[in-house]
C-alpha cells in the first residue's frame, strides 16, 4: 500500500488516502507500520476519507494500534496532505473524533481551529482540560533536565487516570509571551517530540493565568502558536498554527 509520512514539529505521522476504504483498520497492522524499527515509523497513523458533508473525514490511531482521541498535530498534517492531494485550495472544512474543524494553509504553515474548552479544573496545583484530547499541565523549573518519561508515566499511570489514561504535559516560562513545553503522550506512551492538543492545553493555562490571546510555544520539535479568547470560564475560538511538512511517500507490505 501507498503511504505518505509527515511531520508537525517533530510529532510525526504514517498518513493514508483511504477514500476508497481500502485499508485493513487492523490494530496489529497499524502497530506494525509505526514501529521505528519493523515498519514505516510515526507516532500515529491517520485515515484521510471521505466526507458529505465536509471536505474530508480524519481518522486517528496512536502507535499501539489503537483508535484515539483528538491529535492537533496529526490534524496539522492532515490539513497538509488534503492540500498535497488538491482536495482543497487554501480553506477546508473537516470532521474527526472530536467533531468539526476549520483550518487553512499558506507557505507550509497550517492554522487549525482546535474545539471550545468549556473550562479548566484544578488537580492540586495543576491544570486538567480537555482539547479534543483529555490533558494534565503542571508548571516546572529547568524543563531541559526534566525526567518527562518517569514524571509523565507516574501521572498517567496514577489512580485518578489510570483507566482512561491522560496526557501529561510540563510547561516553563520563558518570558510573558512564550513557554517551553514537554509532553508526556498516552497511546505512545512516552515523550513525544510535540504535541498539538497538549501544546493547546499548556497554552490556555497560560493564557488563563497572564489575560493573553496569543501565545508562543516552544517544543523539542520546533516553533507553534496557540490564539484564543476567553469568555467567563470558556475558551473560544483557539487556533493551533506551526508548519507541517511531507518528509517521504512509499509503498510498504501490510502482511504482518
Amino acid at each position: 500500500m501507498e503511504f505518505y509520512k509527515y511531520q508537525g514539529t517533530g510529532n510525526d505521522f504514517v498518513m493514508i488516502d483511504n477514500r476508497d476504504l481500502q485499508f485493513p483498520k487492523d490494530q496489529k497492522i497499524i502497530k506494525k507500520l509505526c514501529d521505528r524499527r519493523f515498519g514505516v515509523g510515526a507516532d500515529g497513523l491517520i485515515l484521510l476519507e471521505n466526507d458529505a458533508q465536509y471536505d474530508f473525514k480524519m481518522v486517528y490511531y496512536n502507535s499501539d494500534g489503537g483508535e484515539s482521541t483528538m491529535c492537533g498535530n496529526g490534524g496539522r498534517c492532515l490539513v497538509a496532505f488534503a492540500f498535497f492531494l488538491d482536495i482543497f485550495e487554501e480553506k477546508c472544512t473537516f470532521i474527526a473524533i472530536d467533531g468539526e474543524h476549520e483550518a487553512e494553509i499558506k507557505n507550509g504553515i497550517v492554522k487549525l481551529k482546535m474545539i471550545d474548552v468549556e473550562n479548566i479544573s484544578l488537580d492540586g496545583n495543576d491544570s486538567v482540560l480537555n482539547t479534543g484530547s483529555p490533558h494534565y499541565v503542571k508548571y516546572v523549573d529547568n524543563i531541559d533536565l526534566f525526567n518527562v518519561f518517569a514524571e509523565g508515566k507516574q501521572i498517567r499511570y496514577s489512580p485518578t487516570y489510570q483507566e482512561k489514561g491522560i496526557n501529561v504535559n510540563f510547561v516553563e516560562k520563558i518570558s510573558d509571551e512564550e513557554i517551553f513545553v514537554r509532553t508526556y503522550e498516552r497511546g505512545v506512551e512516552d515523550e513525544t517530540f510535540s504535541c498539538g492538543t497538549g501544546v493547546t492545553a499548556s497554552a490556555l493555562t497560560f493564557l488563563e493565568k497572564n489575560n493573553l490571546n496569543t501565545v508562543k510555544v516552544e517544543t523539542l520539535g520546533g516553533k507553534l502558536k496557540v490564539y484564543a479568547e476567553k469568555k467567563g470560564e470558556s475558551f473560544l475560538n483557539i487556533w493551533l498554527e506551526g508548519p507541517a511538512k511531507q518528509v517521504f511517500r512509499g509503498k510498504i507490505d501490510l502482511s504482518i
